[in-house]
């Protein structure tokens, strides 16, 4: 047989209901561990921005990219790595996620310039993208059925409180440290909760033999989604518009093959036919704006806020 008419067969535990304590508490421990790291490191640096910037010698638009390169790894490679737990497990693609974003964290606080510290940020945003996209599913794995509720709101209150966390966090570690700090606290968290994984997570309860990872559908999703943010940043970087229209086409065509492979496929990375429900596209499009904007802010503040705290230091000493 060709393409997806593979031969299928779902095989595993049916009835599987989660997990009993006490081995239920150490693996929600360790999801939401992983989860709140993961998280935490898309904000902590944004308050340290202009000191780090100021201490590498560089610009504060190039500094940004050290935001730019732990999100946008995460956006290309999220749906793939999740793509990868349906096919290989959870747990498998989650303890790797650990590693590689504990080994990023690492590499990021022994960073010494601008380029070493943009590629450790994208090495520990590949390990984030596999921690965040098999999260939830590890959560149906965790709790009970009639619990799952419960679950996915205390996941999605981890994620608030690390995104509100990091610029806190980073403005106390900032005080009585520098910079590399904010990363190293990263490393015996990381281990710690690798350790924990390992132990305590499922495998997963269900497998579909024969369905095998689509690397062609991976590429094009990454391609497209990169060409996608690059075009932008391309654009306000000041890039010659010659090398911003061929990077719109790039991304029109990609993006375009991309959607119609989609479209076809039994299991589609995204499933674009789900934006047909109106309640659905809508709650899409809310949270792509309000994520946009909270991002935004997170990151223009510092440059904003810093000067004028100067300024008010200053004043209270004349």
């Amino acid at each position: 047989m060709e393409g997806n008419e593979v031969e299928e067969k779902i095989v595993g535990d049916l009835d599987w209901d989660g997990l009993h304590r006490p081995r239920i508490y150490y693996a929600v421990a360790t999801t939401f561990c992983g989860l709140f790291l993961s998280v935490l490191d898309g904000s902590i640096c944004n308050v340290a921005l202009p000191s780090i910037a100021r201490e590498l010698g560089v610009s504060s638009s190039d500094s940004i990219w050290i935001v730019n390169a732990f999100q946008l790894v995460i956006m290309m490679t999220i749906l793939p790595f999740a793509s990868m737990g349906e096919r290989w497990g959870y747990k498998q693609v989650y303890l790797r996620g650990v590693i590689v974003f504990t080994i990023g964290s690492l590499f990021c606080a022994l960073s010494h310039n601008l380029s070493l510290l943009v590629i450790s940020r994208v090495f520990q945003g590949f390990g984030a993208a596999m921690i965040m996209s098999v999260n939830t599913s590890l959560i149906k794995l965790v709790y009970p059925k009639r619990r799952l509720g419960e679950g996915v709101g205390l996941n999605a209150t981890v994620v608030a409180i690390a995104s509100v966390a990091g610029p806190t966090l980073a403005a106390g570690i900032l005080s009585v440290a520098s910079w590399p700090w904010l990363f190293a606290i990263n490393v015996p968290v990381g281990v710690v909760t690798f350790f924990m994984g390992r132990r305590y997570l499922p495998d997963n309860a269900v497998r579909v033999l024969g369905h095998r990872f689509n690397w062609k559908e991976a590429l094009l999703n990454a391609a497209t989604f990169g060409l996608f943010i690059g075009c932008v940043e391309a654009y306000s970087h000041d890039v010659p518009v010659t090398w911003v229209l061929g990077g719109i086409v790039s991304f029109v065509i990609i993006g375009t093959f991309y959607v119609r492979m989609q479209l076809r496929e039994r299991y589609p990375m995204l499933p674009f036919d789900l934006l047909k429900i109106p309640i659905f596209s809508m709650s899409v499009v809310t949270s792509i704006l309000s994520f946009t904007a909270q991002m935004l802010s997170l990151v223009a503040m510092p440059f904003y806020w810093q000067p004028l705290s100067i300024m008010m230091l200053l004043a209270r000493g004349c």
